[in-house]
């Protein structure tokens, strides 16, 4: 069992930045990919990125655009998301998920098993 923690979130202006931390626990995760995901209320579920554990590989939604960068300290088992230039579509709850490498199809939640709780991102036009 994998314990995800999240915590960043908040409200910010249009074009502002805000550090989404996702603290995890519960297994060695070289074998695993960890990815962000948001939703918005009345809205499916998003990929936003994912990274490999082992080896760092990152993957990236379309809309990012050049605005995110995830990354990872391998020593305090923490995963990041740097969010740049926040447009009030990014508005959303963030989680932070965790997936056995071997079965992630990149862009997708599909085989992803463990969730965060959330935290929330409120940007104001």
């Amino acid at each position: 069992h994998v314990d995800l923690v999240e915590s960043g979130g908040g409200l910010v202006q249009a074009g502002g930045s805000l550090r989404l931390s996702c603290a995890a626990s519960g297994h060695d995760f070289s074998l695993y990919t960890m990815g962000w995901f948001r939703q918005a209320p009345g809205k499916e579920r998003e990929f936003v990125a994912a990274i490999r554990w082992g080896g760092g590989k990152t993957f990236y939604a379309d809309f990012v655009k050049g605005r995110f960068t995830i990354s990872r300290d391998n020593v305090k088992n923490t995963l990041y998301l740097q969010m740049s230039d926040l447009q009030p579509e990014d508005a959303a709850e963030y989680h932070c998920a965790a997936a056995a490498s071997r079965t992630v199809i990149p862009g997708t939640a599909l085989n992803y098993r463990s969730w965060g709780q959330g935290t929330q991102v409120t940007v104001s036009s």
